[in-house]
């Protein structure tokens, strides 16, 4: 924030008059107001645009870096900053000594000068810049400390400034209650002749006396040193007093020298510091002026603008930019936007009076004043802004009667010095180009002027209302119509900026408005030039057509919000229902968890009670096959066989169930449209499958809703459902001398299963048909191989043996029959 800035002493007149006329300094008393010291306001007040763009770059990134810490510490905000500049110019010469109120705001100094550090360097990791403006504060504590000792608030010294003022004190307060009370006992005892009414000792010319009446004089004796207004009471100091108020006097003379003596003392000590004192009352008063900084961009919601490099060739770019003192007093300021090419150097500004040109034109100047200045200025985000070397404007009536200077010839006077001292970063502002004098005349040099900054200037924004000048962009490429929205409905401003449209100026409309005869306005439309008829039509047709589309555009985005809002809604129920079906599929898949768990539970149950009842049958089957003669051994036999081969169905109906619930209920098949009534589909006798045991019978009864099936001697009744057709060639079996009855199909006969491979599920599939086909051929034992591995095939094979009760009995194999890999099933029971 360097004040001293390289420019020549006209560049930096213009300059200064150019910020006045943009009212540069009224934007900095608004920001100087949120200051919490007069040398923070004083600070801002006295900011200038910088010219160089690293200068620029560094103040914008502190001043963002103070608005992180602002937000980042709400509760934090500069500590008390006293003006001591000119106490410390004098502490600065030998032998100076301070009095007790500057000395106080040393110490106030000081101890802001430590909060400020400890507080701001807490954070120096994410705010650099602000550390090291904290690095410049100066940390004294003993000094501090010392000097809130020995001053008060009210900037007297205290009793602890030194023992000897302690001392001092302690006795002048006693000498001085010692005479008080004397007085007032001589008061009490005076006659009342003498004496005056409510009357009290008092002090006169520094010294203790009793007021008594005139006449009492002589009697009273003393020495008199003062009377009342009246005449008639005069103030003695009786005699008896003279020599203890001389001890008053005498105390209160050493009180003085010793309070001068400690001022000296501590002026002394302060003296060695006055550079370092300096430099931190500086470095506060910038805290302070970056607090308001701060402040006044979190108001105003802006953003730091991206700087255009010198040289660059970027343009001019203001996006959702405001007039910074009319955002900052007012709660409706319109935004603007403009966005120029990098060719594009002039903006020519048109429109009625009153409609926000010469506004414009300063809140352009302000935002890159403030901006260079190193102040956030109200822009948005895609905000690029270049840094300007120097800054001229014309704005308002400069006329002079002391320089016999008209409108006009002021303006020429401006003009040429802008034509002399611009360049290629320089920005001009000019209000009115071209007015008060003839419009033919003042609107060809006005255009001649521009055509020249076109291609001398950064940047040059002026406002007219010439209408030739409005030809201009159509001639130079550099030069840009634009011109600030009108309601022709209601003849009022929008302050809506409008690019690449000149505007009208509605000076016979406003005039209609404003009461002027018809007959006189119809003669003003008729003395328009052709030029300027057609130029007004031209516009005011683009006008119509603009509000046209507008309320088109309107339209379309009330559409689109409320198909959005349609879209919305359906995204909502479509989400809800998704949600609804992926609740119900958990829900059935826990209905159908929760039934195949019954369907196991019941199956379980059922093989235990199929196991018992075979065994119980087994064994009355045994005796009663045991008590039939001899003679009839061949029926025997087949009765036997019948026997086992019916516990076999059952017991494989009854596995084959619970695998279909373990695994999930078996596919529908499909049927043709034909094909709806089951039963229809077989004949009495048919060789038929049963589609859960895969074993062939013969139909023996159907009806609708079951059907009666024969298999190898055994009668089920199952649903038609199940029941398929057996292909004509029957699996080899072996008759058993029945006609119409079928023995179960052979099965493959070993000695020893091999396991080893399975997992635990298939381990059922394979180890049942093995020990059926052993137990139906009558081996005496069956070695089932599952290898070690981590035991759970043991385990499994162990749990189907321990289940099964036709195994008498099963064991680990030996050492030679393949020791804990190998389980051996014993099928006869050892005598």
């Amino acid at each position: 924030m360097n004040l001293d800035q390289p420019d020549s002493r006209a560049l930096e007149s213009a300059r200064d008059h150019a910020l006045r006329l943009i009212e540069f300094p009224r934007a900095l008393d608004l920001i100087a107001a949120r200051a919490t010291s007069a040398l923070g306001a004083e600070r801002v007040r006295a900011l200038r645009p910088w010219t160089e763009h690293a200068a620029v770059e560094e103040a914008l990134a502190t001043t963002e870096d103070m608005v992180s810490y602002v937000l980042r510490t709400p509760e934090w905000g500069p500590p008390p900053i006293p003006n001591v500049r000119a106490a410390l110019s004098r502490l600065g010469v030998d032998g100076s000594v301070l009095e007790s109120l500057a000395l106080r705001d040393c110490g106030v100094l000081l101890a802001s000068s430590r909060r400020a550090r400890q507080d701001v360097r807490r954070r120096t990791e994410d705010f650099g810049r602000i550390a090291a403006l904290a690095d410049r504060l100066l940390v004294q504590e003993a000094l501090e400390e010392r000097l809130d000792r020995s001053i008060d608030p009210a900037g007297e010294l205290t009793d602890a400034a030194s023992p000897e003022l302690s001392r001092l004190r302690r006795s002048l307060r006693s000498e001085r209650s010692s005479l008080v009370a004397r007085l007032e006992r001589f008061t009490g005892e005076l006659p009342d002749r003498l004496r005056v009414a409510d009357a009290s000792v008092t002090v006169r010319a520094g010294r203790y006396c009793v007021p008594v009446r005139r006449g009492g004089r002589s009697q009273v004796g003393g020495i008199v040193h003062d009377e009342s207004a009246s005449t008639q009471t005069l103030f003695v100091e009786p005699a008896f007093a003279i020599e203890p108020m001389n001890r008053v006097r005498e105390l209160e003379l050493a009180e003085r020298r010793e309070i001068q003596r400690i001022l000296a003392e501590l002026s002394d000590t302060l003296r060695p510091l006055v550079s370092e004192l300096s430099e931190s009352l500086d470095a506060l008063s910038e805290l302070d002026a970056l607090f308001a900084l701060a402040n006044y961009a979190l108001d105003h919601g802006g953003t730091r603008p991206k700087l255009i490099p010198e040289g660059e060739e970027a343009g001019y770019r203001a996006h959702q930019a405001y007039h910074p003192i009319l955002r900052a007093v007012e709660e409706q300021a319109v935004a603007f936007d403009l966005e120029l090419d990098p060719l594009e150097a002039v903006v020519l500004v048109s429109g009625p009076n009153a409609g926000g040109k010469t506004v414009l034109l300063k809140a352009i100047g302000l935002l890159s004043a403030l901006a260079q200045s190193g102040v956030i200025p109200p822009v948005g985000e895609t905000t690029s802004l270049p840094v300007f070397g120097s800054f001229f404007a014309i704005i308002g009536d400069e006329q002079s009667i002391d320089a016999s200077l008209s409108t006009f010839s002021a303006q020429i006077g401006n003009l040429r010095e802008i034509l002399e001292s611009s360049d290629g970063r320089s920005l001009v502002l000019v209000d009115e180009i071209g007015s008060n004098t003839d419009p033919a005349e003042g609107g060809a040099l006005a255009a001649a002027v521009l055509l020249r900054l076109s291609s001398q200037t950064a940047l040059t924004v002026v406002s007219t209302h010439l209408g030739e000048l409005k030809t201009l962009a159509g001639e130079e490429p550099r030069i840009v119509n634009a011109s600030l929205q009108f309601d022709p409905t209601t003849l009022r401003p929008t302050y809506r900026l409008l690019r690449d449209r000149p505007g009208r100026s509605y000076a016979l409309e406003i005039s209609q408005r404003l009461g002027i005869a018809a007959d006189v306005l119809e003669v003003a439309r008729a003395r328009l030039s052709e030029g300027s008829r057609a130029l007004e039509t031209v516009l005011a047709e683009l006008e119509e057509r603009e509000d046209e589309l507008n309320r088109l555009r309107g339209t379309l985005e009330r559409e689109r919000a409320v198909m959005t809002e349609e879209r919305t809604v359906l995204d909502e129920e479509k989400a809800e229902a998704t949600r609804r079906s992926v609740e119900l599929k958990d829900r059935e898949g826990a209905a159908e968890r929760e039934a195949r768990g019954r369907a196991e539970r019941y199956l379980l149950d059922a093989r235990r009670d199929v196991e018992e009842t075979i065994s119980t049958l087994q064994e009355g089957f045994d005796q009663l096959i045991a008590e039939l003669p001899d003679s009839i051994a061949g029926e025997r036999e087949a009765l036997v066989d019948k026997a086992r081969t019916a516990a076999r169905v059952a017991r494989r109906a009854v596995e084959s169930s619970l695998s279909e619930v373990r695994s999930g209920a078996p596919e529908p098949p499909e049927e043709s449209e034909a094909a709806v009534d089951p039963v229809r589909s077989f004949d009495l006798g048919d060789r038929v499958q049963v589609a859960s045991l895969a074993e062939v019978g013969r139909l023996v009864t159907l009806e609708a809703d079951r059907a009666v099936v024969e298999l190898g001697g055994v009668r089920m009744t199952v649903s038609p459902a199940v029941l398929r057709i057996a292909p004509e060639e029957p699996e080899k079996g072996v008759r058993s001398g029945r006609k119409g009855e079928w023995r179960a199909p052979s099965l493959t006969v070993s000695s020893e299963v091999d396991l080893r491979g399975l997992r635990v599920d298939e381990i059922e599939p394979a180890l049942v048909p093995a020990l059926d086909a052993a137990i139906q051929a009558d081996l005496p034992r069956l070695r089932v191989i599952h290898g070690k591995g981590t035991g759970a095939l043991r385990e499994r094979v162990r749990e189907l043996l321990a289940g099964d009760a036709r195994v008498p009995s099963f064991r680990l194999g030996t050492y030679r029959e393949g020791g804990i890999g190998v389980t051996v099933v014993e099928l006869t029971e050892s005598d």
